[in-house]
């Protein structure tokens, strides 16, 4: 029996990277190369020198595929995207296809997916993954599953050593990993905020970076250390030209994702709005500087909000180095 085909949708800072890695896992096992597909050519080029090929369209991709991995930005590129994937396909046209939805959704834009795909007899997956793009780059993505249990087992082979470090998987309701991964953002921007705080505070009273990294190092461990490096070592405010690590529009995406979670299910969330609060600023910062800026940046705007100024004593130097 022939491997299955791969095809890819989506090469944004963090598909590209799992692209790469999942073109690098075909050429292993000699298998067909993987078929990609982005609105802007420009980022299929460091697929396609991986040994990928690119192809003309999304719906090219689900047609020439067995296996489509789908990352896309938000819930309207999401939606239009699968639309077009559609359009004019007979109901059969995606028999025994199975689609796997890296993206970070809206739980009713994964329901609305199972469905538009399962018209076309295709199986759908969810599969939003924790990580940023250094962390997609170098496979270890945390994958949270919902869907059917042969299709999990058809992605295996594309996932822990490939793609990911580990794998959860929530059963058959594909709205449930949407909502774990919106809880876990809410969690990760929640932790962003709070060592940014803290940050802040101990420059104020004297405490140096290093100090305050040894206690979250001893006391806290891998996760709050590995965020308050983010912060102190200056990709809050990526260098000019670079891409973020994981962009703030994206993440004022996310966190709005979890404010309308709560609102639907009746909680109110002050650290979401006090985040989202400190998003906004950002975003004027960016716009008015015409600058990137990381989804912890709410770094920079609490500095302000002490009287200091955006840019750490590491950015300043870095940017001054360049």
């Amino acid at each position: 029996m022939s491997a299955p085909r791969v095809g890819w949708i989506g090469l944004g800072s963090m598909g590209q990277g799992m692209a790469i890695n999942v073109q690098h896992h075909l050429r292993s096992t000699a298998s067909d190369s993987l078929l990609c597909f982005n609105r802007s050519v420009a980022r299929c080029e460091p697929v396609v020198e991986a040994g990928a090929k690119c192809a003309e369209s999304a719906q090219d991709v689900l047609i020439n595929s067995d296996i489509v991995f789908i990352s896309l930005s938000d819930d309207v590129a999401t939606k239009a995207t699968v639309e077009a994937m559609l359009s004019g396909l007979a109901p059969s046209a995606a028999v025994k296809k199975l689609i796997v939805d890296t993206s970070t959704v809206h739980p009713d834009t994964s329901a609305w997916m199972q469905t538009s795909f399962s018209k076309h007899g295709a199986q759908f997956l969810a599969a939003p993954v924790f990580g940023a793009s250094p962390v997609a780059a170098n496979g270890q993505l945390l994958f949270v599953l919902a869907g059917p249990p042969d299709a999990v087992k058809t992605i295996e082979p594309y996932l822990e050593g490939v793609m990911a470090r580990a794998v959860i998987y929530l059963g058959e309701d594909v709205t449930l990993s949407s909502k774990l991964k919106t809880v876990g953002n809410f969690i990760t921007a929640g932790m962003m905020e709070l060592l940014s705080e803290t940050h802040v505070l101990a420059e104020k009273v004297g405490l140096s970076e290093a100090a305050v990294e040894n206690l979250i190092d001893l006391q806290y461990k891998a996760l709050p250390l590995a965020v308050s490096q983010r912060i102190t070592g200056g990709h809050y405010l990526p260098v000019r030209a670079e891409r973020p690590w994981s962009d703030l529009n994206l993440a004022v995406k996310d966190v709005g994702l979890v404010v309308d979670c709560a609102k639907n299910a009746g909680v109110t969330l002050p650290t979401a709005e006090t985040i989202m609060g400190n998003y906004k600023t950002a975003q004027k910062y960016s716009e008015e500087h015409d600058r990137p800026l990381d989804s912890s940046s709410m770094y920079g705007v609490l500095r302000e909000q002490a009287g200091l100024p955006f840019e750490s004593a590491v950015v300043k130097k870095r940017d001054d180095e360049a």
